[in-house]
């Protein structure tokens, strides 16, 4: 594996995008490429986000459909039409990498496998400071955290804790819950088998782990990612679940059919 395709949702918070984006910036590995996912971005903060991507150390691109409400896997699956690495890495706009993100989750990289991350999630309050600071939580030591968890500030600390786990990882090789594209890696060929995401799913809600389910139902497999390639995720309200019920049901019915694993709607239609 050479180049890993990074792609970064982003919608309406170019704030939260730039930290994300200074924490990319700062990888340790820089076999990398940035694609900005954004899904309906007001001209105003496009153009802001898109100016701060011309700081990028690494190749970057930019790609924007309007906004017809929550469409992130089909914004998503623009953003893997236009990549060229061969392994694929999601993340949200409004997470912070620590600076050894990219390279641990090439270590963890195995063909036949999905490998999710996890999270470790920022009080209300705290994300305000580090928006308006614009604080590089991407550069502080261990020590930082274990400060920031008992004063409630971050929701948890284990996740910081980078242990080796070996064949542990890969001991619940169909478990989709809590597999989430706020930090989810695997390989471009096996997320073109299974036609990407379903773009059937709109609104908020469960598009990614029916994209999980897929990849298990073609016979990939998990490998874990916790306790090895943690982000930070910044508070922000929830987002409108109206949808929430109607996706649920889908998924649900997806998750009964062990035969279907290739989205009816999905990244084809962007493929040349």
């Amino acid at each position: 594996m050479n180049v890993i395709s990074v792609i970064v949702t982003t919608y309406n918070w170019p704030a939260a995008l730039e930290l994300c984006l200074d924490s990319l910036f700062a990888q340790h590995d820089p076999a990398f490429e940035i694609i900005i996912a954004d899904d309906g971005s007001t001209p105003v903060n496009q153009a802001r986000a898109q100016a701060y991507c011309a700081k990028s150390p690494v190749p970057i691109q930019y790609v924007h459909h309007d906004d017809q409400g929550f469409r992130a896997g089909t914004i998503r699956n623009k953003a893997v039409a236009a990549s060229l690495g061969e392994y694929l890495l999601f993340i949200d706009g409004d997470c912070v990498c620590p600076a050894d993100f990219i390279a641990r989750h090439r270590q963890l990289a195995e063909f036949g496998y999905f490998v999710p991350g996890n999270r470790v999630l920022l009080s209300e309050s705290f994300t305000q400071e580090v928006i308006e600071k614009h604080l590089p939580l991407h550069q502080q030591p261990l020590s930082y955290f274990i400060s920031l968890w008992l004063r409630r500030k971050i929701n948890r600390i284990s996740a910081f804790i980078q242990l080796p786990l070996g064949v542990l990882r890969k001991l619940q090789p169909k478990k989709w819950q809590k597999a989430m594209t706020c930090n989810l890696a695997l390989w471009k060929n096996d997320f073109l088998q299974v036609n990407g995401f379903d773009e059937f799913y709109e609104g908020w809600g469960f598009e990614d782990s029916d994209l999980v389910i897929r990849l298990i139902h073609a016979g990939i497999k998990r490998k874990e990612g916790r306790f090895a390639v943690p982000v930070l995720h910044l508070w922000h309200p929830h987002n409108d679940k109206s949808k929430q019920d109607l996706n649920y049901q889908r998924l649900m019915d997806r998750l009964a059919r062990q035969d279907l694993t290739a989205a009816t709607k999905g990244v084809s239609q962007y493929l040349e």
